[in-house]
């Protein structure tokens, strides 16, 4: 969401591939204490590499985006279709106890954002690093194959995490969930609907910790990276 925040709030042109000019960030207010530098290291350091830069051949300025997590639809997006299952032996999305009620009645949903996201692995696999909250309680496995059969369109990002905008109505349907496993204790939970959800419970997405990538993240990045150096520094 780094580039629509800031389009609405900060009056920023969104360039294509919704990349925004450094420079022109570093000069809001939030970001006046911190350097191109800065936001160098924290692009690179960033464990889920939720940020992407880019030189202009042109004009040299550095850009930068988020690589997936955005509100809003983004023209020319470097999302690479998913045509086969071949590649995803495992595609896993992270939610909550408290939603799967929901979920396991209305699916997943993707509600606000352009895509639901998925892990293309679980946690701890050598090259998962985005794709769903390390406090997740429960895993949701996709039958990947049966989802493409069933005309959903998926895509993978630049950092590896795949996503889908679900059918006309932005549902990804449980009869596409291989598995549901408690990530806590490894049992089985039932994909079948145990009891009804009512109309008035809310949906997983609307309530869930946002993965969407904001200008507040990078400010985030930003001071804790400051504060790393700063304690490296000036050791107690």
């Amino acid at each position: 969401m780094v580039a629509e925040t800031w389009s609405r709030e900060g009056g920023f042109q969104v360039l294509p591939g919704g990349f925004l000019y450094v420079d022109e960030i570093l000069q809001k207010p939030q970001f006046h204490k911190f350097t191109v530098e800065d936001v160098q290291a924290v692009v690179v350091s960033n464990d889920k590499q939720r940020f992407f830069l880019e030189t202009e051949p042109d004009t040299g300025r550095l850009k930068i985006r988020a690589n997936q997590g955005h509100s809003v639809h983004v023209p020319d997006l470097e999302l690479e279709p998913v045509s086969s299952a071949e590649a995803f032996p495992v595609v896993v999305h992270g939610t909550y106890h408290k939603f799967w009620a929901a979920i396991q009645q209305q699916g997943l949903k993707r509600m606000s954002r352009t895509h639901v996201h998925f892990a293309a692995g679980e946690p701890g696999e050598s090259g998962v690093i985005s794709g769903m909250r390390n406090s997740c309680d429960i895993m949701i496995y996709l039958d990947l194959e049966k989802a493409l059969s069933g005309g959903l369109k998926f895509f993978r990002s630049a950092n590896n995490v795949i996503l889908c905008a679900g059918n006309q109505d932005g549902v990804i349907e449980p009869t596409f969930f291989s598995k549901v496993v408690d990530r806590r204790t490894g049992k089985l939970l039932s994909i079948e609907e145990d009891s009804l959800v009512s109309a008035a419970h809310s949906p997983e997405e609307s309530q869930a910790p946002s993965t969407a990538v904001s200008a507040d993240d990078l400010a985030d990045d930003l001071e804790n990276q400051r504060k790393s150096r700063r304690k490296k520094k000036n050791p107690s």
